[in-house]
């Protein structure tokens, strides 16, 4: 009976993630195509090719591969330990209205997925990037300590919708280039990771919550 219980969790598991949270972001989540990986994707896009055992139809597999996904609407989810992303905000105590800081760019093994592509690096080599800022209002028994605590012990998630677009360079440092996918972000759903409550929502290239 127990194997049958933990069976039938793992199969809900994917629709407790899925829940919908907003219609708006619903709908274009149900039209997009769910991402296996992203690390796995970006390599194919990309399509980098170099050293002497890549395979000689790599070039070819990686044309077909872009040309296949390009423009094609796209869905992703970031788990709460990959989140790190999302960054907390302002918090107006006597209000509880937050912000809460989204750095559109997502790391996938030796690439990245970026909303635009990046014209320069920082000291470290990491591509910068512009915020985009989402907006909500906390639970009356939350304060601004309780608000930092959901970043910092990684308690937030994000569902993601984006286009690609196609693929970009950038100096690296030491020598070499910096290898990236230039999307659209369509959509990004902040949520609590604990609760699956929405905490921000990124919609049209704006904060969905802006009046």
């Amino acid at each position: 009976m127990n194997r049958i219980l933990a069976a039938a969790f793992a199969l809900l598991v994917p629709t407790l993630a899925l829940a919908d949270v907003d219609s708006r972001f619903a709908k274009l989540r149900d039209e997009s195509e769910p991402l296996g990986g992203l690390g796995a994707f970006l390599e194919k896009y990309v399509g980098e090719c170099d050293g002497a055992l890549v395979d000689p139809q790599c070039k070819q597999q990686a044309e077909a591969f872009r040309k296949k996904y390009t423009g094609k609407r796209l869905y992703m989810i970031i788990t709460e330990d990959d989140a790190g992303m999302l960054s907390a905000g302002d918090f107006n105590p006597g209000t509880n209205e937050y912000t809460i800081n989204i750095t559109p760019f997502f790391a996938g093994g030796k690439y990245g997925l970026s909303h635009g592509a990046p014209k320069k690096t920082d000291a470290q080599g990491n591509p910068v990037m512009n915020y985009l800022v989402v907006s909500g209002t906390a639970p009356d028994m939350w304060n601004g300590g309780t608000f930092q605590r959901v970043f910092s012990t990684r308690g937030v998630r994000a569902q993601v919708v984006f286009t690609p677009q196609s693929v970009w360079t950038l100096p690296k440092k030491g020598g070499g280039k910096t290898y990236g996918v230039n999307a659209r972000i369509e959509a990004v759903l902040v949520t609590e990771g604990r609760t699956g409550n929405q905490m921000g929502l990124w919609l049209n290239g704006k904060d969905a919550a802006a009046k």
